[in-house]
């Protein structure tokens, strides 16, 4: 095999589609387009128009809202903290906080907080200070002899 014997595989290339070059090209005349119409020029917008009728999404109701002052937590779960440990990028004995979590690659920025989850195994004794973690979670932290400091419950004490 010589450089200039190098192919692709039969049909791997398509050749474009050149429209509007010529009745027998298939593509002439309107380019595949049909005929007349607003949608066979340039610049058409009618998406979600329905002709005239009222369209689909003024039909049905609005719902919920979005809360501006709501706050926007990272979920961490055991497993994820214990995987961290485990692999030598998080330090079980100094306290596990979100800039420890960042710098070990276990969350990629902080938002609001973290908020622990207890998906997975906790086996090494462990403190965290976090913004919140739930129920299941706090008791399997306790359970391997950890503990946990929620930094929201501070905040509004103050």
């Amino acid at each position: 095999m010589k450089l200039n014997e190098l192919r692709d595989k039969e049909g791997a290339t398509k050749s474009r589609k050149r429209v509007g070059r010529g009745i027998g090209s298939g593509t002439g005349k309107t380019g595949g387009r049909g005929v007349k119409g607003q949608k066979s020029r340039s610049g058409v917008s009618i998406n979600g128009f329905e002709g005239g009728q009222m369209p689909l999404y003024r039909r049905l109701p609005k719902r919920g809202f979005k809360n501006i002052f709501g706050n926007d937590f990272n979920e961490v779960s055991l497993g994820r903290i214990q995987a961290a440990i485990d692999a030598k990028k998080l330090d079980g004995k100094a306290v596990i906080d979100v800039a420890a979590l960042v710098s070990a690659g276990v969350l990629r920025r902080a938002k609001d907080g973290v908020r622990v989850l207890s998906d997975g195994e906790l086996k090494t004794k462990v403190t965290l200070e976090v913004a919140g973690a739930s129920k299941a979670a706090v008791e399997k932290i306790e359970k391997a002899g950890g503990t946990v400091k929620l930094l929201e419950a501070a905040a509004k004490a103050e």
